[in-house]
């Protein structure tokens, strides 16, 4: 298997990304251009156009919200107890004070690059973006949704 790195970490579903919402990209083109090119049956284009676009608006916000929902959450558990294992301390605080996007970040770095990592966003509030950028052994993630 290929290592992940910053260039290579995003995931997509086949099924999902490259057949459904394309799909239904296309028949909603399809039905704006009848909409206009079919003026006897305009109403009917125009209800399937709507029914196409909450399918596809349906489909993207029901994906991101179950999954995203439920991967922030174990990325923060995920988080506190790497920080318990290496810090052997609790890590409320530490939570508290740095935003979601820099502890997803975190989890890429190895341990010793995360300790100075995490001191970096403490105390320099870097970005999730340059955490990830700034990482030199890359910790993969082959489980994410």
């Amino acid at each position: 298997m290929k290592q992940q790195n910053y260039h290579n970490h995003r995931k997509f579903y086949p099924p999902h990304h490259f057949i459904y919402l394309p799909l239904l990209i296309l028949l909603e083109v399809y039905g704006v251009y009848k909409v206009w090119d079919d003026p006897a049956n305009k109403l009917t284009w125009i209800l399937f156009s709507i029914v196409i676009f909450l399918l596809f608006y349906l489909a993207f916000m029901t994906r991101q919200h179950y999954a995203l929902g439920l991967q922030n959450r174990i990325v923060i558990l995920e988080f506190r107890q790497r920080y318990f294992e290496i810090f052997n301390n609790r890590s409320e605080e530490t939570v508290g004070k740095l935003k979601f996007d820099q502890i997803a970040a975190l989890r890429f770095a190895d341990d010793e690059e995360f300790k100075e990592l995490l001191y970096r966003a403490l105390h320099e509030n870097i970005s999730g973006d340059e955490i990830k950028r700034s990482i030199k052994n890359w910790r993969a993630d082959r489980l994410r949704i």
